[in-house]
């Protein structure tokens, strides 16, 4: 169906592939889809599909994949999803994926809770409006990654890693051998999908934290199965979305503890960005 109003929402969800094979979020205990398959128009372009559902009383707004699709880069699906988030008034936001190891210490099925980032990818630009200066501090909310971690313990009994840094780069393809040892030292784990995520996040004054399930090991420390990565997707897309399931449910939608909104600053250069819009 096509929606023409985007309705208020505090909670969002960024499918991706660890949640891919279940259609989240059917057949979750609690979730009751309220509406599917709609598209909003934003300036960049027709949205992804979204779900709306509702979980112990919350209601949830969900697309899949990040918002990647054919035709469409993957600076302006970013954009088209967080415009659709500042515009339903959204607060807090969880992101899901699978990921590659940089960390020699770290397993395929590992469960990683990133509480930093590196940027390799080349989509720097990517804003809004630009009218902030954002400070990239504690970009991963501390009170978020804490009821994830507790989410986490209470579906999973593989190991969970509450602190790491995550390397992001542009993909499609994995990284080369001789990338994943320029990274070795620098981050654990390697993967595409939390920048533009959390500068953008940071932009409209949500917080964000991400899920990470480690499903490869980086090309260069030890040989990988494709067969292992695609029974890890399928097998525990469900306990990945118990997981955000819950975390949600032990979350206010009101910031308590955290400093997040306090990161964004009205930027220095609002002259120049405001000479640039009236040129538009």
């Amino acid at each position: 169906m096509s929606e023409k109003k985007i309705p208020s929402v505090d909670f969002a969800i960024i499918g991706g592939s660890g949640t891919l094979s279940s259609d989240f979020p059917k057949n979750l205990p609690g979730a009751e889809i309220i509406s599917e398959n709609n598209f909003f128009d934003t300036p960049y372009g027709k949205s992804p599909a979204f779900k709306i559902f509702q979980s112990g009383g919350k209601k949830i707004l969900t697309c899949k994949m990040h918002g990647w699709r054919s035709g469409v880069t993957r600076a302006d699906a970013s954009r088209q999803i967080f415009w659709v988030f500042r515009e339903a008034g959204v607060k807090r936001i969880l992101s899901e994926g699978g990921v590659g190891t940089v960390n020699h210490l770290l397993n395929p099925r590992d469960l990683m809770i990133p509480d930093d980032y590196l940027d390799l990818s080349v989509r720097k630009d990517v804003m809004l409006d630009g009218r902030y200066l954002l400070v990239m501090r504690d970009a991963l909310c501390p009170e978020l990654r804490k009821n994830l971690l507790s989410a986490a313990k209470k579906f999973f009994t593989g190991r969970i890693f509450e602190h790491g840094i995550y390397a992001v780069t542009d993909g499609r393809h994995f990284e080369s051998p001789a990338e994943i040892s320029m990274l070795k030292g620098h981050a654990d784990i390697v993967g595409q999908s939390l920048a533009p995520e959390v500068y953008l996040a940071r932009e409209i004054g949500a917080c964000c934290a991400n899920l990470s399930f480690v499903v490869n090991y980086g090309e260069g420390i030890k040989n990988w199965s494709h067969e292992v990565m695609k029974d890890i997707f399928f097998d525990d897309a469900e306990m990945i979305g118990k997981i955000l399931l819950e975390t949600i449910a032990n979350t206010d939608a009101e910031k308590k503890s955290c400093a997040c909104l306090s990161y964004r600053k009205e930027t220095l250069l609002k002259e120049v960005y405001n000479s640039e819009s009236d040129k538009g």
